[in-house]
C-alpha cells in the first residue's frame, strides 16, 4: 500500500502532539508493509527519514500559467487569519498578527500565486496563505506521484488532500486530531469549522483519535457515521534509557502541566488547584510547560495569588526536555476542558509519573491506571495530587502498572487499524 500523507510538522520541529503522533504512526505504517510518502510545507533536512520519505512542499514549483492551475486555483478563495486560528503563538507574535497592515495583507495574497514559494511551515501570520499554497502544491504532487491513498491530517492540509483527490481520483482518509469545538469552546471560527467540514464531506473515510472526537465529527459537524473510525493514538518507548535514571535534586515535590497554554488545556484550573494544595503543604512546587495566547494572564493570576514562589514557568519543551522534565515530576496533570486524545499523558506515564487526566479527554479512553477527573472540579484535582504526593503506596502503584499499560500502547497497533480504513477506502 502506497501511501501519499499530508501533514503540517514532524519530528524535531514541532509545536504540539500532531507531528508526534505523525511520526509514529508513519513508524507503525512501515511495520504494516506501507510506504509512505510525507508531504510538509518546510523540511529542514534533519528529520528521521527512515519510516518516511520526506517531500518538501517549499521545494515544489508551481507553473502559475498552466492551464490546470488557472483552473484549479479558481476554486481557491483567499482567507485572512483570525487571531483565535493561531494557537501555538506567544503573546508578543500575537500583538504583531493583530497590527498588520492592510498593505502587507495584500502582498502576502499576491504571493500565494507566485512562481516558488517559501513555506514558514509554522503557525504565524500568514498561515492561511499557507494552507491555501499547500494545497496547490498537493495538486501538483498528486499529479507526478504513484500511490494508492491519500490520508490528510487536521484541518491544515484538508484542502491539500482535496486537492491531489481531484487531481489522481485516488481516494481520501482525513484524520481529525482536534476540531475547532476543542480549540475554542463554541466561540468557533467559522472558515476553520467550514474547511473542517469540507474536508470530512469530501472524504472517503474519517478516521477519529478517540470515540470523543468521533461523536463531535458526526454529531457538531455532520459527518455520515458509517464513514467515521475511532483509532486511538499510541506512544514510542522512551528512546534514552538514561533519562529515567536522572536524580531529583529538589527537595520539594514537583506537580507539572506541559501543554499549550490556550483555553483548551485548562491552564486556569491548574493554577487555582496549585493555590489550593499550596494553602495546607508548601513542600511542593508547581511547573507550567509551555506557550501560548493565555501565558501573560497564568503569570498574571499566579501573582495575584501570592503562589509565584513555589510555581514555575519554563517556556515550551521538545523532545528530550520532555522526558527530563518527567523524570523530575512527581505528580503530571491534564486539566483539558476538550481534548480529543492527549499524548502528554503516556508521555508521563512511560517516565515513570502517575497522571490525573480530565474526563473530557480522550486518552481517558483507553487508560485504566490514571486518576480521572473532571476539569472543573478543582477540589477533586487537588485531593488527587494530594494523595500520590502524599501515599506512596498509591503513587507506587499507578507508577507501576501505568508503566505496564502505556507500553502495551503501541503505534503498530494503531497502524493495522489505519491500514484496514484504508483497505475499505480503496476498495470501495
Amino acid at each position: 500500500m502506497k501511501v501519499l500523507m499530508f501533514g503540517w510538522e514532524f519530528p524535531p520541529h514541532i509545536s504540539g502532539g500532531l507531528g508526534t503522533a505523525c511520526y509514529g504512526m508513519t513508524k507503525g505504517l512501515l511495520k504494516q508493509g506501507a510506504e509512505v510518502l510525507f508531504v510538509v510545507p518546510k523540511a529542514y533536512g534533519d528529520e528521521d527519514q527512515r519510516a518516511v520519505r520526506l517531500i518538501n512542499a517549499s521545494d515544489v514549483t508551481v507553473d502559475v500559467t498552466d492551464t490546470e492551475f488557472r483552473q484549479f486555483a479558481k476554486n481557491f478563495t483567499y482567507m485572512e487569519v483570525g487571531s483565535n486560528l493561531v494557537p501555538y503563538l506567544d503573546p508578543e507574535e500575537f500583538e504583531k498578527i493583530k497590527n498588520e497592515s492592510k498593505l502587507e495583507k495584500e502582498l502576502r495574497k499576491k504571493s500565494i500565486y507566485s512562481k516558488n514559494f517559501e513555506f514558514s511551515g509554522k503557525y504565524g501570520e500568514n498561515l492561511m496563505e499557507e494552507v491555501s499554497r499547500y494545497a496547490l502544491v498537493a495538486g501538483s504532487i498528486a499529479a507526478n506521484y504513484d500511490f494508492d491513498v491519500i490520508h490528510a491530517h487536521d484541518w491544515l492540509t484538508y484542502y491539500a488532500g482535496i486537492a491531489a483527490q481531484k487531481v489522481s481520483g485516488k481516494p481520501l482518509v482525513v484524520h481529525i486530531h482536534a476540531t475547532e469545538f476543542d480549540r475554542t469552546g463554541e466561540e468557533v471560527n467559522t472558515i476553520v469549522f467550514d474547511i473542517e467540514k469540507n474536508g470530512m464531506s469530501a472524504a472517503d473515510r474519517v478516521i477519529a483519535v478517540s470515540n470523543l472526537t468521533r461523536k463531535i465529527v458526526i454529531e457538531r459537524h455532520g459527518i455520515d457515521a458509517k464513514k467515521v473510525f475511532t483509532v486511538h493514538n499510541a506512544i514510542d518507548p522512551v528512546d534514552k534509557p538514561e533519562v529515567l535514571e536522572i536524580k531529583k535534586i529538589l527537595k520539594e515535590k514537583v506537580v507539572t502541566f506541559l501543554g499549550r497554554i490556550t483555553f483548551q488545556k485548562g491552564p486556569e484550573y491548574f493554577i487555582e488547584v496549585a493555590h489550593k494544595i499550596l494553602e495546607k503543604d508548601r513542600n511542593v512546587r508547581f511547573v507550567m510547560a509551555g506557550s501560548g495566547d493565555m501565558l501573560n494572564k497564568m503569570i498574571r493570576r499566579v501573582a495575584q495569588l501570592k503562589i509565584a514562589d513555589r510555581f514555575h514557568f519554563t517556556g515550551f519543551l521538545r523532545g528530550e526536555a520532555v522526558d527530563r522534565m518527567f523524570a523530575l515530576s512527581d505528580v503530571f496533570v491534564m486539566p483539558s476542558v476538550s481534548e480529543p486524545f492527549g499524548l502528554v499523558p503516556l508521555e508521563a506515564m512511560r517516565t515513570n509519573v502517575p497522571v490525573i487526566v480530565s474526563k473530557q479527554s480522550g486518552v481517558a479512553e483507553v487508560l485504566k491506571h490514571a486518576i480521572k477527573v473532571d476539569f472543573w472540579d478543582v477540589n477533586g484535582t487537588a485531593d488527587a495530587i494530594w494523595g500520590l504526593l502524599h501515599y506512596k503506596s498509591l503513587s507506587e502503584m499507578f507508577i507501576k502498572y501505568g508503566k505496564d499499560e502505556v507500553d502495551s500502547l503501541k503505534w503498530e497497533n494503531a497502524a493495522v487499524k489505519i491500514m484496514d480504513v484504508y483497505r475499505d477506502a480503496v476498495n470501495h
